[in-house]
Parts: C-alpha cells; structure tokens; sequence
C-alpha cells in the first residue's frame, strides 16, 4: 500500500454497460461526454472501469440513458445480454462465432 492511501477504504470496482447504452444510440465518446458536461477521456476511463463515477454523475448518466443506476453499474460483472434475454450462454447461440454445431 502506497503512503499517501494509508487510511483510505479500498475502491470497489464498478462494471457498467456504458459502452453498449452509447453504442445502441449512435453516441461516440465526445456525444456521451458533451451531453454530460464531462471531458471525453472521463468516459473512456468509466468504460474501462478505471474511476467510478459519483453518484451525481451516475444519477445524471442513468437520466441520460433513461435507465435506472443499477442497469448501468454494478459491483459484479453483468451478465452477457444474450443470457439475460434469452435464457442461454452466448456461446449457444447460432449466431455467435463460438457456435458448435
């Protein structure tokens, strides 16, 4: 542990399906970041999962996408949405390229 985080709780790692919310709307980064009032490299490290938003921010981009919070963040790893849509792993699915027949 570094000196200067002696003292400080641990940062939970959040996922987030940023990039999927911006993909099925056309955004690009910059789109996402001005729309936000952010700069476009604050999008990208919250893609990456490289600095938690707070919860102001959260709150703003779940109002954003129209979505509640826990759609966009999470503390576990969401699940593919092919499972969650449709009830399988994505590997079973016909036409995904990890399909076995």
């Amino acid at each position: 542990m570094k000196e200067h985080d002696r003292g400080r709780p641990e940062q939970i790692k959040l996922h987030n399906r940023l990039a999927v919310l911006r993909a099925e709307r056309g955004m690009s980064r910059q789109d996402l970041a001005t729309a936000l009032n952010v700069n476009y490299q604050t999008v990208g490290y919250l893609e990456r999962g490289e600095y938690n938003p707070s919860l102001e921010l959260a709150f703003r981009i779940s109002d954003l996408f129209g979505v509640p919070i826990d759609a966009v963040f999470s503390r576990t790893p969401f699940p593919p949405l092919s499972t969650m849509l449709y009830g399988r792993p994505a590997a079973t699915n016909p036409e995904t390229p990890e399909f076995k027949s």
